[in-house]
């Protein structure tokens, strides 16, 4: 009996999928959805064909996924060809350098990294023996919450 109904009118069916799609592409913006819709237009084009209706969604998952690979890669990447290359958030403070401020206390001062920030930092574990002065350079490893985790500048030879 729903086999009955899904040969009888599979083309409501597609339709469905096709608007279906259609919505969430307009939420995730990632052509994800946009592809499966266009393979959905693809079954609802066989559904008026004699065609069985697991054929028709054979036909749909294959125009899907050749979508999916070949169509959507381009299209995100010339979507996003213009986008801000420079990093921000911590992503911007990793292997900053920076300049103590204060005298470390143990593993714990102060630096100011070289975008101007003065941050609350710590050694790092492997060179927590370090006695750093102000003045020393120092490279940002990590961030942990609010603390730069950062390690001495190798000197180089002038």
């Amino acid at each position: 009996m729903l086999l009955d109904f899904l040969i009888d009118y599979a083309w409501v069916v597609w339709v469905s999928l096709i608007l279906i799609f259609l919505v969430i592409e307009v939420f995730t913006l990632d052509f994800t959805f946009l592809m499966l819709a266009l393979g959905s237009v693809a079954g609802l084009a066989t559904s008026f064909t004699p065609l069985n209706f697991w054929l028709q969604i054979v036909i749909a998952a294959v125009v899907s996924v050749l979508l999916i690979f070949a169509v959507r890669p381009p299209l995100l990447r010339r979507l996003h060809r213009d986008d801000d290359p420079a990093l921000s958030n911590i992503d911007a403070l990793l292997g900053q350098h920076g300049t103590v401020a204060t005298d470390f206390v143990g593993a714990n001062g102060y630096v100011k990294l070289s975008n101007g920030e003065t941050w609350t930092s710590r050694l790092t574990d492997a060179t927590s023996d370090y006695r750093l002065q102000t003045g020393d350079r120092v490279v940002v490893v990590s961030i942990d919450g609010a603390t730069a985790v950062v390690e001495p500048a190798e000197r180089t030879a002038p």
